[in-house]
């Protein structure tokens, strides 16, 4: 134990330091474990999503000519949860809706134009870009659900290291004042070693922390992109396929 704590200068803080300047040590590695928890699992989860999404859309581009007939449960990246796979909900969300406006043009048409097929409308696409944009919407505030965390830590690291300083000093001083400065060497360096160490301490705390939060927001914005591209490519493939159904059956 003494070896350990003559060889790891924040160890030999920690045992020098008081009541509060423990409770400062461990409240800067529960802050540490948070962040390190936080932006491992964000990571991961950010790297399943763009995964799962590369999947889907390449069996989408082998599929496009027929935009409506990819079976959910045997297309790739269906074997991921739907909300690890954004673009899979987005077509699920296209192919449900489309579907629905589809039978209903197909119910209030007339005789003859039952016997031809069916089409979408300009309000018809933009009801179905609404709901895709919806789902783009509520996948974003997942991937971002707890990611307030990691500025906070970043924020609340630093804080919680300068109090550590300043009461580190505060203890230096007041040793400095109640002994002769020889019989005070101890305390006096205890305080300043503690003083020192909590600071280091919330530097390193938060600066991981910064830099997984840039990366993630950055991440999650060029997801969003993404999303948004897939939903104009799902849109643009059954526009076409459903237009040149529409001018078919005017020409007839």
């Amino acid at each position: 134990m003494c070896f350990l704590a003559m060889s790891n200068p924040f160890f030999s803080a920690y045992l020098q330091s008081d009541i509060l300047g423990k409770a400062i040590f461990w409240g800067l590695f529960l802050l540490s474990l948070a962040s390190w928890t936080i932006l491992i699992y964000k990571i991961w989860i950010t790297h399943k999503v763009k995964k799962a999404c590369a999947e889907f859309e390449k069996t989408f581009v082998q599929k496009k000519e027929q935009p409506l007939q990819i079976p959910l449960e045997t297309s790739k990246g269906a074997s991921f949860p739907l909300i690890l796979n954004p673009y899979l909900e987005i077509y699920k969300i296209l192919k449900q809706k489309t579907l629905e406006i589809l039978n209903k043009n197909r119910f209030f048409s007339s005789a003859a134009e039952k016997e031809g097929a069916v089409y979408l409308s300009d309000s018809d696409i933009g009801l179905v870009e609404s709901h895709l944009s919806s789902t783009i919407s509520n996948h974003c505030k997942w991937l971002e659900k707890h990611l307030f965390i990691l500025p906070t830590i970043v924020t609340l690291g630093p804080f919680l290291g300068l109090l550590g300083t300043v009461w580190g000093i505060l203890i230096t001083f007041s040793e400095l004042n109640a002994k002769s400065l020889g019989s005070a060497n101890s305390a006096i360096l205890s305080g300043l070693s503690m003083a020192l160490a909590t600071t280091v301490l919330g530097l390193i705390v938060a600066i991981p922390a910064l830099i997984a939060h840039n990366y993630l927001k950055s991440a999650i914005r060029d997801l969003r992109k993404d999303m948004e591209s897939f939903s104009l490519l799902l849109l643009g493939s059954v526009e076409m396929q459903y237009r040149k159904a529409s001018t078919q059956q005017e020409t007839r």
